[in-house]
C-alpha cells in the first residue's frame, strides 16, 4: 500500500501539505543570508540584484534607502543606520557588494573589513 493510499481525502490533504511544508523547509536549510552592500548611487542596481538573488533561493538583507540627503539626517540618525547596516553584516552569511565599475566608496570599504573581520564570505559584482 502507498503512504495515503487508503486515507480519506481530508487526511490525504493534510499529508501532502505537510510535503510540500518539509520539502520548502530543506530548501531553507541550504538558503544563504547575503547582504547587499554599495554605494547609494548603485541604488537601482541593488534593488535589481536583491531580487535576483532572492530568486535564486537565498534571504537577502538591503540597505535602507534614504528619504532625503545625507545633510538633513543627524549624527545620531546615521549612526543608527550604519549600526543597522553592520547588525544585518552580522547575521549575515555573506555580503554581496555592488562594485559597478570597480567602485568601492570608504563606507563600503569599512563594510567589507568588518565583514572580513567577522569571517563572512565576501561576493563581488565585478572582480
Amino acid at each position: 500500500m502507498m503512504l495515503g493510499e487508503s486515507l480519506p481525502r481530508s487526511v490525504k490533504g493534510n499529508i501532502d501539505k505537510r510535503l510540500i511544508l518539509n520539502k520548502i523547509m530543506l530548501q531553507e536549510d541550504i538558503m544563504k543570508v547575503i547582504t547587499i552592500c554599495g554605494s547609494i548611487k548603485f541604488i537601482e542596481e541593488m534593488k535589481h540584484l536583491a531580487e535576483k538573488l532572492e530568486l535564486e533561493n537565498n534571504c537577502v538583507l538591503s540597505v535602507i534607502y534614504p528619504t532625503k540627503n545625507k545633510e538633513c539626517y543627524t549624527e545620531e540618525e546615521i549612526h543608527f543606520l550604519q549600526k543597522g547596516h553592520l547588525k544585518r553584516i552580522d547575521i549575515s552569511d555573506a555580503i554581496f557588494v555592488v562594485n559597478k565599475n570597480g567602485y568601492i566608496g570608504e563606507a563600503v570599504r569599512e563594510e567589507i573589513e568588518y565583514a572580513k573581520k567577522k569571517n563572512k564570505e565576501i561576493i563581488y559584482l565585478e572582480n
